[in-house]
């Protein structure tokens, strides 16, 4: 699991994929979560600028990252 220290209030959910490198870029990231290929805590997420915020568990293929 990846530990993602928050340092504002949220971070936009493609920005976080960006952020621990689970992407290359942020068209890689737009795609994954278009694609339904990420889910915030255990719902599936479409929406690209969802406001991830501390206490979410974001996973993305067999990744799973939990924002402190």
């Amino acid at each position: 699991m990846i530990q993602f220290k928050l340092e504002g209030e949220f971070i936009p959910l493609i920005q976080l994929l960006k952020a621990t490198g689970l992407v290359g870029t942020g068209g890689d990231a737009q795609a994954a979560v278009v694609d339904g290929l990420v889910k915030c805590n255990g719902e599936v997420e479409f929406r690209k600028r969802y406001k991830v915020r501390v206490g979410d568990i974001i996973t993305f293929e067999q990744d799973k990252i939990e924002v402190i």
